[in-house]
């Protein structure tokens, strides 16, 4: 008898501790699920398709972009599935051109390739209006995030190479030190295509071009 009691013992208190095992994921599932966030940092490569470059110029090699950054995100809906984001980050461009010296110059016995290098550095203020079905236990949903983002740039230098050497030179008084450019990112759990279209021109006075960036966007946490 004495072992059959202490037998019963045994499996009521197993029993006990599968009981609150199961609460206590109840109670975390609720927590977690009443207050998570997704996507908070960001990191972008892309590659910048300058438009309206002058006559002439053409892009050579690849032009990178790269921006990283925070956004805190804020669920506006009840399932948490819409949110804004606003956020600051870092943002750096390469523009990469050549123009031949025949349309800068007329007779020259020889002609050649000039190569630029646009190289700027600016502090990005993006905000996001953000939509994903994304749920508190699992980090791979759909989603699409709509930006606008200001940047400020707080370092710009070009940099000229001709056969007789280069020169590189700061242009930030040139510049507009503000620019302002929509943005597009979606896609599925790690790999999201992404697209910006620069609202104003690189330049103060004289040329037009606008930086457009086509690449991937990747999000963490």
């Amino acid at each position: 008898m004495n072992k059959l009691l202490f037998f019963l013992f045994i499996i009521n208190c197993f029993c006990q501790y599968l009981f609150a095992q199961e609460t206590k994921e109840t109670t975390e599932y609720k927590v977690v699920d009443s207050l998570f966030r997704e996507d908070q940092f960001y990191v972008s490569v892309s590659y910048n398709l300058v438009q309206n470059r002058p006559s002439g110029f053409k892009q050579f090699g690849f032009s990178q972009g790269f921006t990283a950054g925070f956004l805190r995100d804020f669920p506006i809906s009840k399932d948490r599935n819409w949110a804004i984001a606003p956020g600051v980050g870092y943002s750096y461009n390469n523009i990469k051109q050549f123009v031949n010296s025949d349309a800068l110059f007329d007779g020259l016995n020889v002609s050649e390739n000039i190569q630029t290098r646009i190289v700027s550095h600016g502090v990005d203020f993006p905000l996001e209006l953000r939509w994903r079905n994304a749920t508190p236990t699992s980090h791979k949903f759909w989603r699409i995030y709509a930006g606008f983002k200001a940047t400020y740039v707080f370092d710009a230098t070009i940099k000229v190479e001709t056969s007789a050497g280069s020169e590189k030179s700061k242009i930030l008084d040139d510049i507009n030190r503000w620019q302002y450019g929509a943005y597009l990112s979606f896609g599925f759990n790690t790999w999201n295509p992404y697209v910006y279209y620069g609202l104003n021109p690189i330049f103060k006075d004289g040329s037009e071009m606008r930086n457009f960036n086509l690449g991937f966007m990747f999000y963490i946490l």
